[in-house]
């Protein structure tokens, strides 16, 4: 099985337009529109899973900078999320490094609080 990522969607489009673009190339399994988990609307990429790895070689070849509702597509082989979670920046990171949350700090790594200057 192939997991492919499907870029630079229309917030339109819907995920039968994505399987019956990727069903001509081949037996689609599963297409996972990506959505707002707060407001329901489409974040504009998606995920194709093509159980025959020829079939999805080919669809991400013939896919590949091709125009669906007036923008160009951007599919490539999805690449497995790093290790320890979804990785960087979102909706809910909160500057670089600093922490967040209630965790007390330790010694050393951080920041300094300062006197406020007024």
């Amino acid at each position: 099985m192939k997991n492919i990522y499907v870029g630079n969607l229309a917030f339109s489009t819907a995920e039968s337009d994505i399987e019956s673009l990727f069903g001509r190339y081949g037996q689609v399994d599963r297409v996972h529109l990506v959505r707002n988990r707060d407001t329901g609307e489409s974040r504009g990429f998606a995920f194709v899973e093509m159980a025959n790895p020829q079939e999805a070689d080919n669809a991400i070849n013939g896919l590949n900078g091709q125009d669906l509702h007036g923008r160009t597509l951007s599919v490539n082989e999805a690449r497995p999320r790093p290790e320890g979670g979804a990785g960087g920046g979102g909706p809910r990171s909160f500057g670089a490094g600093g922490g967040g949350g209630n965790r007390p700090r330790s010694g050393g790594g951080g920041f300094k609080r300062r006197e406020p200057r007024w």
